[in-house]
């Protein structure tokens, strides 16, 4: 996605599954990684809390969340 200066967590969203259609992925991904760049170690209530405003109707959140926590280093 240009513009952002780290790939992490692009890579996490295809390391994960979290990548489908591809409609809703760069939202997310840039939500997740505000998110990162405010929480370096969110919470899945926090994770979903940011990406509320995201509707994905292809892979479900599980991957999705699986991904930031990747991204962070939590996973």
């Amino acid at each position: 996605i240009e513009g952002l200066d780290d790939e992490k967590v692009e890579q996490a969203f295809v390391e994960a599954g979290a990548v489908q259609c591809g409609f809703c992925t760069p939202g997310l991904v840039v939500a997740a990684h505000d998110l990162l760049q405010r929480v370096p170690r969110p919470t899945d209530a926090q994770i979903r809390e940011a990406l509320a405003g995201n509707i994905c109707r292809c892979t479900g959140y599980a991957k999705i969340i699986a991904a930031v926590h990747m991204a962070a280093g939590s996973a």
